[in-house]
C-alpha cells in the first residue's frame, strides 16, 4: 500500500479527540435523550438530569478517546429505565476486586466492551479489553481469557444480528465521521486484536 493509499484510509489526528465523539454523541442523542457527553473527569459517572432543562450527562475520564467510547457503549447498552439511576444503577468494585466481585464485573462489562469495539472499529481506533483488576489478589489470567472470549462472542453475535438501537445510531454517525465501513457483516473480531 503507498502512502496516500494509508493517509486515506487512517482518520487524521484531529479527528481522534474525544471532543470529536462528543459532538457525534450531541448529534445523535442530545435532542432526542436530552444528553451529553462530557469529559475532563478524574472517574466515569453517568449522571440523570436532577430536573427539567437540565442534560443527562454522561462523564468519562481526562480527554480519553478510549474512555469516552467505553462511556457511550455502556449507556447504549443501559436502556431508558437505567438512564433514569445514577452510573444506570450499577454497583462498582474498584481495582483489587475479589474472585466473586470479578466475575460480576464481567458479567456486566463483555457488553459494553463488545458494543465499544465496534466503536473503536467506526473510528479506525485501537480497541483495548480491560478487566479493570490490576491488583486483584487472585490470578486474573484464567479470568481474563474467558472474558476476551466473551466479549468476541457478544461481537460476533452483534455483527450476524445487528447491534442495539442506540448502539447502531452512534456506530453508524461515527462510520460516517471518520469515514469507515458500516456494514457489519464484513467486520472481523479475531482474538489477535485483543493480546
Amino acid at each position: 500500500m503507498n502512502a496516500a493509499a494509508a493517509t486515506l484510509q487512517a482518520p487524521s489526528a484531529r479527528l481522534l479527540t474525544a471532543q470529536t465523539l462528543e459532538q457525534v454523541f450531541s448529534d445523535c442523542f442530545c435532542e432526542s435523550s436530552n444528553a451529553i457527553l462530557q469529559g475532563g473527569y478524574s472517574e466515569p459517572l453517568y449522571q440523570p438530569a436532577a430536573s427539567t432543562g437540565q442534560f443527562n450527562v454522561l462523564r468519562y475520564r481526562e480527554d480519553f478517546f478510549a474512555s469516552a467510547l467505553h462511556e457511550v457503549a455502556h449507556w447504549c447498552i443501559a436502556g431508558s429505565a437505567r438512564r433514569k439511576q445514577e452510573d444506570f444503577g450499577y454497583w462498582y468494585a474498584p481495582d483489587g476486586r475479589n474472585t466473586s466481585q470479578q466475575r460480576a464485573f464481567e458479567n456486566v462489562e463483555y457488553k459494553p466492551q463488545a458494543l465499544e469495539w465496534f466503536f473503536a472499529k467506526a473510528c479506525a481506533h485501537r480497541f483495548r479489553i480491560s478487566i479493570d483488576n490490576l491488583n486483584a489478589q487472585d490470578s486474573q489470567s484464567d479470568s481474563e481469557g474467558a472474558f476476551k472470549q466473551r466479549v468476541i462472542t457478544q461481537a460476533k453475535y452483534w455483527a450476524g444480528h445487528g447491534l442495539p438501537q442506540d448502539g447502531s445510531i452512534f456506530f453508524k454517525a461515527l462510520c460516517r465521521k471518520f469515514d469507515t465501513s458500516d456494514e457489519l457483516s464484513t467486520l472481523c473480531f479475531p482474538l489477535s486484536e485483543l493480546q
